[in-house]
C-alpha cells in the first residue's frame, strides 16, 4: 500500500495540528505551504499592543503538547507564538514547510484523482490530498466608510499593526470595539495625547480571571502534570456549561449576562458612560469578551467614547453624522475579519470545474465543517460552522485533524482512489445544523457570525464534546469512494425517542 501525498495550506495552529496527527499515523509525504516567513498564523500576524488569548492557555493548547511554562493563565501573543515555534522545531515540522508561498487557486483532476495547487509565483504543486488550514480570522476587514483613503496621517488595521508609527503624544481615533480593541485600547491609552473611540455597538464583557504563573507554578506543572491537566479540564467544563446557555433562545442572558452587567456597574460609575456601554442585544449573540482593564481605560480623561455613526473620514479626522469633526493624527481600525468569506481569495475547483464560490453562493457549508460533496480528497480545518461562541478552537482543530487522518487512511488502503462525502448526507447534516442555529442566541442579532443574508455560517450549534464525538472516526456509509469501488450511500438515521435526529 502506497502513501498518498498531502498538501496543507497554512502553518498556524491548524496546519501544525494536522501535520502532527498525520505523522502520528505514519504518514510522511506532507508539504505545508505558508505565505509568510514563519509559522504561527494569527499569532504571528497579530502583534498589536496587549494582544492575548481570551481562552486560558492550559486549554488553548494542543492536547499532546502541554506546556508547563506558560507565563500566565491567559497568555499573550509572544508566548503563544513561541509555543507554536517550539512544537514545529521539536517535531521537525519546519522541514515540511515552504515559506513565502501564496496559494491562489487549486483544482481537482478527475482523471488522476489529484489536486493541483497554483501559487502566486507561477508554480504548480500536485498532491493526492489537499487540506486547507487558513482559519476564519485571517483576512482583516476594513470598513466601507466614505473618504477612508483621504486621511492624511497613518492608518492601519489592528491585525496589521504599524509599529513604526509612534503613538506617544498623538491624537488616535479607534474605529471598532471588538475583541482586539478591548485589548489594545487599554494598552495604548496611557501614552496617547487623546483617544476617540468610535463604537457602533457595545460588547458584553466579563471579568477576566487572569493570573501570573510564577516559578512555583511551573515547578508544580512539571513535577505533577496532572495539575496542568486539571486546570485544562476545569476550564473546559466551564466553557461547556456556558455554551449550553447559547444554544437556545429561551435561555437568553442567564448567569453570564448577569455577571457582565455587574462587571459594568462595578467598573463604570458615570451613569451616562455606563448607559453608552450597555449592549442593546442579548448576551452571547456576539462573542462575549473578557477584560478587567477596558472599562477603566474608557474612564480616563484623555479617552472619549463616541456612539454617533461615522459619516465620513476626512484628511484631519473623522466626521460623525451630527456634523462634528473629531481630529486625529492616527487611525486604528479594530474592525475584525472577513470571517464568512471562507478560503477567499483562493479559487478552489472540484468535479466538473465547479468552484467552491459557486457551490457556496447561498453561504458556506460542509459536512462536519470538514468536507463538501463534489470536492474529493479536499478537507478543511476551521471550516464552515466549526467556530465556537465559547471554548477553545484548538480542541476543535484536533478533532478535525483526527477525522481527516482517518479519511486519508482509506486512501492508503486504496491507492489512487478519491473520497468525498455523500451529497445527501451533507445536505441532511447542514439542514439540522441550520435548524439548531435558528434556535440559538446567535440568531437574535447581526454579527460577524452571519452572512449578509443572515445565514450563520461560522458557529457550531453544540458543545465541543458533541463535536468530538461526531468526528471521532469517519463512517464509510457517509462517504463515496471512487476509483476502485463505490461505497453504498448511508441510510439516514431513524429519529430517537424524542423525535430528533442525531447531528452527524
Amino acid at each position: 500500500m502506497g502513501q498518498p501525498s498531502i498538501t496543507i495550506i497554512g502553518a498556524g495552529f491548524g496546519g501544525i495540528t494536522m501535520a502532527l496527527e498525520l505523522r502520528r499515523a505514519g504518514l510522511t509525504d506532507i508539504t505545508i505551504l505558508e505565505q509568510a516567513d514563519d509559522v504561527g498564523g494569527v499569532w504571528r500576524d497579530n502583534t498589536y499592543p496587549g494582544a492575548a488569548c481570551d481562552v486560558p492557555s492550559p486549554l488553548y493548547s494542543i492536547s499532546s503538547e502541554p506546556n508547563p511554562e506558560w507565563s500566565r493563565r491567559f497568555s499573550e501573543q509572544p508566548d503563544i507564538l513561541a509555543y507554536l515555534r517550539d512544537i514545529a522545531d521539536r517535531h521537525n515540522l519546519l522541514s515540511l514547510v515552504r515559506f513565502g508561498v501564496t496559494v491562489t487557486a487549486a483544482e481537482f483532476d478527475e482523471r488522476t484523482n489529484r489536486w493541483s495547487v497554483h501559487t502566486a509565483g507561477g508554480e504548480v504543486v500536485e498532491s493526492d490530498v489537499l487540506v486547507t488550514a487558513v482559519g476564519q480570522l485571517s483576512r482583516p476587514a476594513l470598513p466601507d466608510i466614505d473618504g477612508r483613503e483621504t486621511f492624511a496621517g497613518p492608518a492601519f488595521h489592528s491585525a496589521q499593526w504599524d509599529h513604526s508609527v509612534p503613538l506617544a503624544g498623538k491624537r488616535v481615533a479607534v474605529i471598532g470595539t471588538g475583541a482586539s480593541a478591548i485589548q489594545f485600547v487599554p494598552a495604548i491609552a496611557p501614552q496617547v495625547r487623546g483617544m476617540t473611540l468610535f463604537q457602533r455597538s457595545a460588547p458584553w464583557i466579563l471579568p477576566k480571571p487572569d493570573r501570573v504563573y510564577h516559578d512555583w507554578h511551573h515547578r508544580i506543572f512539571r513535577s505533577v502534570p496532572a495539575t496542568l491537566r486539571g486546570e485544562r479540564f476545569l476550564t473546559w467544563g466551564i466553557f461547556e456549561v456556558l455554551t449550553v446557555g447559547l444554544l437556545h433562545t429561551r435561555q437568553r442572558g442567564g448567569f453570564a449576562g448577569a455577571l457582565a452587567r455587574r462587571h459594568l456597574e462595578k467598573q463604570v460609575v458615570d451613569p451616562d458612560l455606563r448607559a453608552a456601554l450597555t449592549p442593546d442585544y442579548e448576551p452571547g449573540c456576539k462573542r462575549m469578551l473578557l477584560s478587567d482593564d477596558y472599562y477603566p481605560a474608557l474612564t480616563r480623561d484623555n479617552v472619549d467614547l463616541v456612539v454617533d455613526a461615522i459619516e465620513r473620514i476626512e484628511p484631519d479626522g473623522v466626521r460623525t453624522v451630527d456634523g462634528t469633526l473629531h481630529p486625529a493624527d492616527v487611525i486604528v481600525y479594530g474592525t475584525g475579519f472577513a470571517a464568512t468569506n471562507f478560503l477567499a481569495p483562493m479559487t478552489v475547483r472540484g468535479r466538473g470545474g465547479r468552484t467552491l464560490r459557486n457551490t457556496w453562493s447561498d453561504g458556506a457549508q460542509a459536512y462536519l465543517g470538514i468536507t463538501t460533496a463534489g470536492f474529493p480528497n479536499f478537507f478543511m480545518l476551521y471550516g464552515p460552522n466549526t467556530n465556537l461562541g465559547s471554548g477553545s478552537i484548538v480542541y476543535m482543530l484536533e478533532s478535525q485533524a483526527r477525522h481527516i487522518t482517518g479519511l486519508v487512511g482509506w486512501l492508503v488502503e486504496q491507492p489512487g482512489c478519491a473520497v468525498e462525502v455523500d451529497a445527501g448526507v451533507e445536505r441532511r447534516f447542514n439542514g439540522r445544523i441550520q435548524r439548531r442555529l435558528d434556535d440559538s442566541v446567535w440568531s437574535l442579532c447581526s454579527s460577524w457570525y452571519r452572512t449578509a443574508s443572515g445565514r450563520i455560517t461560522t458557529n457550531w450549534p453544540g458543545t465541543v464534546t458533541t463535536y468530538r464525538r461526531r468526528t471521532r472516526r469517519p463512517d464509510r456509509r457517509d462517504y463515496r469512494i471512487t476509483g476502485t469501488r463505490t461505497v453504498p450511500a448511508r441510510t439516514p438515521p431513524a429519529p430517537d425517542a424524542a423525535g430528533s435526529r442525531r447531528l452527524r
